[in-house]
């Protein structure tokens, strides 16, 4: 148990640094057991602060202190304190140089925070407050400091050094050894700073900006992997061009570098000038890499690309702002994906992961508003609703402003806080002041937590040819916010007619509109009532299109209604809403009543999107699957995992048997485009295309393979077998290994071992590619998957201390597979707590986030709650457990 209980850090309590540093000097001399850093800061007194004691308090965290001096005069141990986490020194001047050196041990961190090895390489990860693990300092992101680095190392083991900002020179060292001095030109929080120094490989290119410079561009990796950074470099690029086109922001060093490390706790981050990507993020092949793979990696590389404005140029204030930087750099990402592949699907994609991940956090003991108030451990922060819900209050003020307002917004936020740390409501003010809104309710969204549910009704006066569409917004209460109010948001609707066509949407003593279309209404009140005229027909609305707020809506639609906008909807983002609430309405109840056949309309309904001609495939995969287990049990009061697993289950068998010819035909007609890698097979030799028009044909091919597989024959087994083994991609392989491994517990089971030594013997030297055979097993819904999970965890290729690895069996698992995770005898969470407890001690930051699926407990039955509760209890009652978990144990127990 927590015998010191941690105090937490509260917003209201904020006070800017007392003292200011302008300059830090930095030498490494690295070593993987002992690196020896020495620091040299200029440091004056802040005069926006209040003034304290006179003493200086600076950040250190395992680091053992060998020197310290002030204005080169070594200080007696009875000016300076040291403990655990600061180092004081007592009656410093107004402006000062302090001198430290310390020591470090970076193989024995296994936080991967600070100072760290990855296989062979040193390298660094600061955000949030790693930069403490290797030298004392002010370590608050509202500290700007310039950077002059020098690393020094063994030439042998470390030939390539880098850190932030331009290379300034490199030496010949006596001894085998060599250095290289870096500086950065721009001020930047200490979370900003980076070093990696190995063995790596280089691939080069350059970069043209608007006004002519050219940026050299060097992508490093583990030599062996020098091939798969071709899609990486060609994200980078296309991610620079597009940030010059939408929001006029010029990369602003000559040089510009990413480096691709194995073990990382995250995706990747934005250190100025030097990225540190999980390697996931950056390598990839058609052969080793799917779709999502592909697509990941295009959008994690603009992100961080992004960032080089929207967080590094403008930081934060303070990290209850995280989401200023987040929140902004999410929205421009996905903008920019969409603008990469297809608009509607990549929304669509949002859309799911929100729902799937953000609005459970908000309805559990984890809510908390989007700039939160307080924090025990702000990496338990970093977080969907930052994030991701973050994101959606920029695309809200976005829609609210309209294009031209919100560039100009943008432009007045990068000129008029560039060099800055600044607060969301820095960011919010931009909005207001460039386009005249008042967005005083709007700053609501970031002070409240949990999702806003939208009731609907409507009525119809056919005489009059009026539609009264009346809308209540309520939130309910999350932790510490009983009471919520209204919140302001946009409401972007359609009106469909008996046809399918579009009607006009006009609203009561307005003009009439040129032609249907979108209409945009803005919610402020708890009930608002909007009266559309001119209409001779009843219509259907399409409602909350492209996800314009991100809530709950309810509208009592009738299955024809649904059935409509599934079919017609010209957004694409409702028709794949509608087709999602009618499949939910249909598994749920087949939950109630297990052996109630799906109606026949919602099959014919299937039937005829799958029969779309015209459509783009790729949204046609989206409207086509069924909503996840999970986001089902999220729509229950108490959870029936098992009804759940069991009637989509059968409805897919349903959909199978019904359509298997449609199924069938368009598999065919779809996987002709595929080139294939068995050349006794091949009827052509063309290259896998990674087209977005190639992905969302493999999309909708696979997932009639997944339903095909449901059911299965002869004839789909042997088809099912030959995409495994013919394929020219890794998406098709992993969708022929998936739908294998469904016979895993069935007598045809040899099927699937004989797929899965297959593919671990393809694939075992590559770790990201391993990580997906790991995680294929672990998500698997047959019975025995806890007693394999149980053997992998002993596997030679397992690794606790590789977060990629814990993620893709234990990650995958636990929130990846409801119905085994959550079986009735508790086994999945005795696994689960055994292994957090296993990874506390060992990488705090993972240990906690691995828990989330237990932090849900009392979402489930009687019986349920109490093993889930026993298991977070018993967490609880360890020696010794970190901050990062006993905050989140604290908040899931106690709420």
């Amino acid at each position: 148990m927590y015998r010191d209980t941690p105090k937490p850090t509260r917003l209201e309590d904020y006070q800017p640094p007392e003292f200011l540093i302008d300059r830090a000097e930095l030498r490494f001399d690295l070593d993987a057991v002992e690196t020896l850093v020495s620091a040299a800061l200029e440091i004056r007194r802040n005069p926006a602060a209040k003034r304290g004691d006179g003493s200086l308090r600076l950040d250190g965290e395992q680091l053992e202190l060998l020197e310290i001096a002030l204005d080169d005069r070594a200080l007696p141990p009875v000016e300076y304190v040291v403990d655990e986490r600061t180092l004081v020194v007592q009656r410093v001047p107004d402006r000062f140089q302090l001198r430290t050196r310390v020591r470090i041990h970076p193989a024995a961190n296994t936080a991967l925070e600070g100072l760290y090895i990855s296989g062979d390489m040193l390298c660094t990860q600061c955000e949030a407050e790693g930069f403490r693990r290797m030298t004392y300092f002010l370590d608050r992101p509202d500290v700007m400091a310039r950077f002059a680095v020098t690393l020094v190392a063994d030439a042998t083991r470390y030939p390539v050094l880098l850190s932030n900002g331009n290379p300034i020179d490199q030496e010949t060292l006596p001894g085998g050894r060599h250095l290289a001095r870096w500086e950065d030109p721009f001020p930047k929080p200490s979370y900003l700073f980076a070093l990696v120094a190995g063995d790596l490989a280089r691939i080069e290119d350059s970069f043209t900006t608007a006004s002519g410079r050219e940026v050299a561009l060097h992508l490093y990796m583990e030599p062996r992997n020098r091939d798969k950074c071709g899609h990486a470099m060609r994200s980078l690029k296309a991610a620079m061009r597009w940030d010059e086109e939408h929001y006029g922001r010029e990369y602003d060093l000559d040089l510009f570098m990413i480096v691709a490390v194995s073990h990382f706790n995250m995706g990747a981050m934005e250190n100025k000038g030097l990225n540190v990507f999980n390697a996931k993020y950056v390598l990839a092949s058609p052969e080793t890499a799917t779709d999502q793979d592909f697509a990941g990696i295009a959008s994690v590389v603009a992100h961080e690309y992004f960032h080089n404005w929207t967080g590094n140029r403008i930081t934060c204030r303070d990290w209850f702002q995280l989401s200023l930087k987040e929140g902004f750099t999410v929205f421009r990402d996905q903008e920019f994906s969409a603008d990469q592949g297809g608009r509607d699907v990549q929304r669509i994609a949002d859309v799911r992961a929100l729902r799937a991940r953000q609005f459970p956090e908000d309805a559990g003991p984890m809510a908390h508003p989007v700039r939160p108030s307080s924090y025990i451990e702000i990496n338990n922060f970093y977080t969907t609703t930052v994030y991701e819900k973050g994101a959606e209050l920029v695309r809200m003020q976005a829609r609210l402003l309209g294009p031209e307002r919100f560039r100009a917004a943008t432009d007045l936020y990068f000129q008029r806080h560039d060099g800055q740390a600044v607060t969301t409501e820095d960011f919010v003010r931009c909005m207001e002041d460039a386009s005249g809104l008042d967005l005083t309710q709007f700053r609501r969204w970031y002070e409240q937590a949990g999702t806003p549910v939208l009731e609907c009704t409507a009525d119809w006066e056919a005489g009059q040819g009026t539609y009264r569409l009346e809308v209540r917004q309520h939130t309910d209460p999350t932790p510490g916010q009983p009471e919520k109010s209204p919140r302001h948001m946009p409401l972007a609707l359609g009106l469909i007619g008996t046809d399918g066509r579009e009607l006009p949407v006009q609203l009561a003593g307005e003009p009439a509109p040129i032609g249907p279309g979108t209409r945009v209404l803005e919610l402020r009140e708890a009930r608002q009532v909007f009266e559309f005229v001119g209409l001779s027909e009843r219509p259907v609305p399409s409602l909350l299109r492209g996800f314009s707020a991100p809530v709950k809506l309810r509208f009592p639609y009738s299955d024809e209604e649904l059935t409509r906008l599934m079919a017609a909807d010209p957004d694409g983002v409702a028709r794949w809403n509608a087709a999602q609430q009618l499949a939910e309405r249909v598994l749920l109840a087949m939950v109630v009543t297990p052996d109630t056949p799906p109606p026949q309309a919602f099959i014919d309904a299937f039937a005829a999107a799958l029969g779309d001609q015209e459509a783009d495939p790729a949204l046609l995969a989206e409207v086509l699957a069924l909503p996840s287990e999970s986001y089902l049990g999220d729509q229950m009061q108490a959870v029936d995992v098992d009804g759940i697993h069991r009637a989509r289950e059968a409805l897919m068998v349903q959909v199978a048997t019904a359509l298997r010819a449609d199924l069938l035909e368009r598999y065919h007609a779809l996987h002709r485009f595929e080139p294939v890698t068995d050349q006794a097979a091949a009827s052509t030799d063309r290259e896998p295309d990674l087209s977005p028009a190639a992905m969302g044909r493999r999309a909708l091919k696979n997932l009639c393979l997944g339903y095909l597989m449901r059911a299965p024959d002869d004839a789909v087994l042997a088809l099912c077998q030959r995409q495994y083994a013919t394929a020219a991609t890794m998406t098709d392989r992993i969708a022929g290994l998936r739908g294998l491994i469904r016979l895993r517990d069935t007598d045809q089971a040899e099927l699937a071992e004989q797929a899965l030594t297959d593919f671990y013997q393809r694939w075992s030297q590559d770790a990201l590619v391993l990580d997906k055979w790991f995680a294929i097993q672990a998500q698997a819904s047959a019975p025995g998957t806890l007693g394999r999970v149980k053997q992998l965890l002993r596997h030679a290729n397992f690794s606790i201390g590789n977060p990629n690895r814990v993620r893709s069996l234990i990650g995958a698992f636990a929130a990846g597979n409801p119905v085994c995770f959550h079986a009735a005898d508790g086994g999945g969470y005795r696994l689960l707590a055994e292994q957090v407890a296993r990874l506390d001690p060992l990488n705090p930051q993972l240990a906690s986030r691995l828990l989330h699926p237990l932090t849900q407990w009392r979402r489930h039955d009687a019986s349920r709650q109490a093993l889930m509760r026993a298991e977070l209890e018993g967490l609880r009652a360890r020696d010794g457990i970190s901050p990062d978990l006993f905050e989140v144990l604290g908040k899931c127990l106690d709420a």
